[in-house]
């Protein structure tokens, strides 16, 4: 029985070291992917980068918690400027992790994935807070002032632009005063043209459509006039006498 038992173990033994060889084995394949594409600095090589993320994804099928893979995937995600992927995963990274040398790697690369995708805000907190855990990283100081630069130019460029909005506005409202003026001349000249017209030059038409307009405003005066006259009548004969 004891030997049997010793032969179990063994052979269990064989089958998770064989799963840890195939998981390795994954990522040997996609640190060649990844370092075939980095090789070339003056193009980026996104192929490769996504081969290496297929490897790394096949590793972490395996071993879904190890922070070094993870890492990697990370960084071929970022490579292939899937940059909502990668911000994700470096943000689950530096959660997950208590070292804060490797807090503050993927909080840098956190700021990055932001940055590239135009987030300044959210960005310049992540290399702040890389920097909390790594004070002496050079790299993610010049990355958050590049950051903060960036995002002061923004700032100057919006503050331009609204300026330059509110000239135009000024010069589209001259315009409708000019306008505006012009119109009230014109009106001037139609009723001083009006008045110096001959009053026999009215057509029948507009005549009837004048007395009609009149003899309508009679009528409704006289109804309410009735009406009034009919209410006070009444209303003197409900009083009661005490």
């Amino acid at each position: 029985m004891r030997r049997a038992s010793l032969l179990i173990i063994f052979l269990l033994a064989l089958v998770l070291s064989g799963h840890a060889q195939n998981e390795r084995k994954f990522v040997r394949q996609g640190n060649k992917y990844y370092g075939a594409a980095i090789k070339d600095s003056t193009k980026l090589d996104t192929i490769q980068f996504n081969k290496a993320e297929i490897e790394y994804r096949k590793a972490l099928e395996k071993k879904p918690d190890d922070p070094k893979w993870n890492f990697n995937l990370s960084n071929a995600l970022y490579k292939q400027m899937k940059f909502e992927e990668s911000a994700e995963k470096f943000k689950e990274i530096s959660d997950k992790t208590s070292d804060n040398m490797d807090k503050s790697r993927a909080l840098h690369n956190l700021g990055n994935s932001l940055l590239m995708n135009n987030k300044l805000d959210e960005s310049i907190e992540a290399y702040k807070q890389a920097l909390r855990n790594n004070p002496a990283d050079l790299e993610t100081k010049y990355n958050l002032l590049y950051a903060m630069n960036l995002k002061k130019k923004q700032e100057e460029q919006q503050k331009k632009d609204q300026e330059k909005n509110k000239d135009q506005n000024k010069d589209e409202n001259k315009d409708k005063d000019k306008n505006k003026d012009q119109n009230k001349d014109q009106q001037k000249k139609d009723q001083q043209q009006q008045q110096q017209q001959p009053q026999n030059k009215i057509s029948k038409q507009n005549a009837e459509q004048m007395l009609q307009a009149l003899e309508n405003s009679e009528k409704k005066t006289q109804e309410k006039v009735k009406k009034e006259k009919a209410l006070q009548a009444k209303s003197k004969q409900v009083e009661k006498d005490w």
